[in-house]
């Protein structure tokens, strides 16, 4: 069963289109990312999604509702735009966010404890916020956001800011949401995460659809490439059989890498015969799978971190 379905949702902010005409479902205990450039018309879906605002145009259901509103105490949510009171310790901002969602205060600062302490911030629970480090103070927000146990979670740009160990730590935060039977949808133009985690993702682009499948089937949409590295002209590369298109991903000192797109039926093994036929300074070669940000260029012609939002308002709501 489907936790959320979009139905031919638009968002129009005045004359500027946001979101066009955008379907997609989220099953029930699934992670599903969703995925594009700044300003691709995210935040708008997921403002919509929540009932924060109402869509121009379409449908959208979650958790049985018409209106995200009528359903929030069943709904987690952790903002792009963060803050907790910084004179507050993480237990108290936990349990506060808590009780606003229905929970006890005493059961929230109960559920803060046990959370702080399985997310490795027993010894900083009864700090203040603003001692705390930006990586740290990200985890109390998103611990506040589901102290309520929700069926839902919905985390806009969660990776955002972290350093590697923080983005790790997060990731686990959320295999643990979806293994205790939560639902998660989560915006990043971040493609290694969502490679990593999601059982499905929806690709945007300029507020419409590109894709929606799983990881693989996006991959799939891709073609396998050749990486060479040496004093090697590009022009020759785009001439070896089976090359459809060259790009090249580092210049220094005359030693180029370059990726090699391969048409689907070519034989890497024939394209690299022939460099070494044709003379070429070949130092390093590697013949490589399409990633999913590999599948989303493909897909939409776009860099998933390229900013899209030029003609956004200048509220920045179109994000």
């Amino acid at each position: 069963m489907a936790a959320l379905t979009l139905d031919g949702v638009s968002k129009r902010y005045g004359e500027f289109q946001a979101v066009r005409d955008l379907s997609f479902q989220v099953e029930k205990g699934a992670i599903c990312g969703f995925l594009g450039p700044n300003g691709a018309g995210k935040t708008s879906t997921l403002r919509m999604i929540l009932g924060l605002q109402p869509a121009t145009s379409g449908r959208i259901e979650i958790l049985g509702a018409d209106d995200g509103r009528k359903v929030r105490d069943r709904i987690g949510f952790l903002p792009e735009e963060r803050g907790l009171y910084k004179k507050m310790t993480p237990v108290d901002a936990i349990a506060f966010f808590g009780s606003l969602k229905g929970v006890p205060v005493a059961e929230g600062r109960k559920r803060a404890r046990e959370m702080l302490d399985a997310q490795g911030l027993g010894a900083s629970k009864n700090k203040k916020m603003k001692e705390l480090s930006k990586g740290m103070a990200q985890k109390v927000q998103l611990i506040a956001s589901v102290v309520h146990r929700p069926e839902f979670v919905i985390l806009d740009e969660p990776f955002s800011g972290l350093d590697p160990v923080n983005q790790q730590g997060l990731e686990t935060v959320i295999r643990d949401l979806a293994a205790n039977g939560a639902t998660v949808l989560f915006s990043t133009h971040v493609m290694q995460h969502a490679e990593r985690l999601c059982d499905r993702v929806v690709l945007l682009a300029r507020g419409r659809k590109a894709f929606e499948g799983t990881v693989a089937e996006a991959r799939a949409t891709s073609r396998r490439f050749l990486e060479l590295e040496g004093a090697i002209d590009p022009n020759a590369v785009g001439g070896l059989p089976g090359v459809t298109g060259v790009e090249v991903l580092n210049d220094a000192d005359g030693v180029r890498t370059l990726k090699a797109a391969l048409a689907a039926d070519a034989a890497g093994q024939e394209t690299l015969k022939a460099a070494f036929l044709t003379g070429l300074d070949v130092r390093r070669f590697e013949l490589k799978q399409p990633t999913l940000h590999d599948a989303f260029i493909d897909l939409t012609g776009d860099h998933p971190d390229q900013d899209q939002s030029v003609a956004k308002p200048a509220s920045g709501a179109a994000r």
